[in-house]
């Protein structure tokens, strides 16, 4: 692949730069308040419900609505907490969400309107921008960190030492998901990862076609989503916000609009991961087919429709998890990401490199490699079929008398044990004021277990 010429982003005026990166930060602002009413009308739709349907059309001012009713309410503020911290925390965290999205191409080369000038319609580029969108998107886990210790709240805090240990695991995984599109692209510039998806890079009956990312590289993309998911702290992975265990999680001791920036940035994290999978696996703002097929669809500001329509797909895949999965345990959460995504990851990165270099070398043109390839192929099969070895026995549990409520709660009996027969539902015995004051044990019965 040619390197693009990165010097037109350097070209600019200063306040054409100044003109894309409001461009880019009204947009990813409409687009939060957009995704947030997104999900409710979808969530609502897969619940059989209506949704937000009053405050606007189809309920579109409803989002606003909820910005204009945490402005007034009461911001307080926790008497134990490190005020100074405590303040700062939720910019920490929504700063970086928006300062990844100005290295996103929203679009090719457009004309800027009443003018004569054209540029690309993305702040600027790097050769190394998908390292710097992965730098950026980990600082603003110590807003969360920051604002669970600041809080004063063992909740908060516990919400955010769980936040942290997630976010380390699952951006090993999702760092080690792009290296396969970093391998097949050449480059790390975004600019140049979308041009290359736009390549004839796939043949049938005669034809060439584009082939995305997504499609040459299916294990990566699926490890990518999964990791974004974990990244973002969205169900079935919200473990640091897990009300049913911290009450709110990291941010429990926030209210008004300090509460509401948290609210944001986890929407502009949700869009800032999907449009990076849409750069990255999705083509960017290139046309699917059969569209681009006609150059007049795949270009200009119709680049902006197609990456919106892209993005909109990705955060409907965070609206059908959050309505179809219920949350993970912690340990069953972690032990995915160390166990299986990171392993599986590095697996497919050896594959991938081999097939490159494979291609690059010849190597798929000799009969040799394919019966080697073969040998392999029958050897992973007969030991998936025959190893593994006798499973271990479970430990025999102990034998005897059994009481459920010895403890002070129920258990089950285990191994020989026996519950004796109807324990505890027996009457008229004893009346229930006349039992002793403690934890309700079962009544002893005459009749021996069979």
């Amino acid at each position: 692949m040619t390197a693009l010429d990165l010097k037109v982003f350097f070209d600019d005026p200063w306040w054409l730069v100044l003109l894309k990166a409001v461009f880019a930060l009204v947009f990813l602002l409409l687009m939060t308040l957009f995704t947030i009413w997104y999900e409710r009308r979808v969530v609502g739709f897969m619940q059989h419900r209506k949704g937000p349907n009053m405050n606007g059309p189809f309920g579109l001012l409803q989002s606003l609505a909820d910005g204009m009713k945490l402005m007034f309410k009461e911001d307080f503020t926790p008497k134990n907490a490190e005020k100074l911290v405590f303040m700062l925390a939720p910019f920490v965290m929504a700063i970086p969400a928006v300062t990844a999205f100005c290295v996103i191409p929203l679009a090719g080369v457009v004309r800027i309107p009443f003018t004569d000038i054209t540029t690309p319609l993305q702040v600027t580029d790097l050769p190394v921008s998908v390292l710097f969108i992965l730098a950026v998107a980990s600082v603003g886990v110590y807003g969360i960190v920051l604002a669970g210790w600041s809080g004063g709240s063992t909740y908060s805090l516990l919400g955010a030492v769980r936040s942290s240990a997630q976010v380390i695991s699952y951006e090993i995984a999702m760092g080690l998901a792009l290296v396969g599109v970093f391998l097949y692209a050449g480059s790390l510039s975004t600019s140049e990862i979308v041009a290359a998806q736009a390549q004839n890079n796939f043949q049938i009956f005669g034809l060439s076609f584009p082939l995305w990312y997504c499609v040459l590289l299916i294990p990566s993309f699926a490890i990518y989503l999964i990791s974004m998911v974990g990244e973002t702290n969205r169900a079935p992975f919200d473990l640091p916000e897990a009300e049913g265990e911290l009450v709110g999680g990291f941010h429990t001791e926030y209210s008004s609009m300090r509460f509401a920036m948290f609210f944001m940035a986890e929407y502009m994290n949700m869009i800032t991961v999907s449009a990076l999978a849409t750069t990255l696996f999705l083509g960017g703002w290139h046309a699917p087919l059969p569209f681009n097929l006609i150059p007049a669809l795949d270009q200009g500001w119709w680049g902006l429709l197609w990456f919106v329509l892209k993005v909109l797909v990705c955060l409907f895949v965070f609206v059908w998890l959050r309505g179809t999965l219920p949350r993970l345990r912690y340990d069953q959460f972690m032990s995915f990401g160390w166990k299986w995504l990171i392993p599986i990851a590095l697996v497919w990165i050896i594959a991938v490199a081999t097939f490159r270099i494979g291609s690059q070398e010849g190597w798929f043109a000799t009969p040799v490699f394919w019966v080697i390839a073969g040998l392999v192929l029958v050897a992973l099969i007969v030991v998936s079929f025959l190893g593994g070895g006798k499973e271990p026995e479970e430990p025999a549990a102990p034998a005897g008398d059994f009481d459920a409520f010895a403890d002070g709660y129920p258990v089950p009996p285990q191994g020989d044990q026996q519950l004796p027969e109807l324990a505890g539902v027996l009457v008229g015995e004893q009346s229930d004021d006349d039992e002793e004051p403690g934890p309700r044990r079962a009544r002893e019965t005459t009749k021996e277990p069979s």
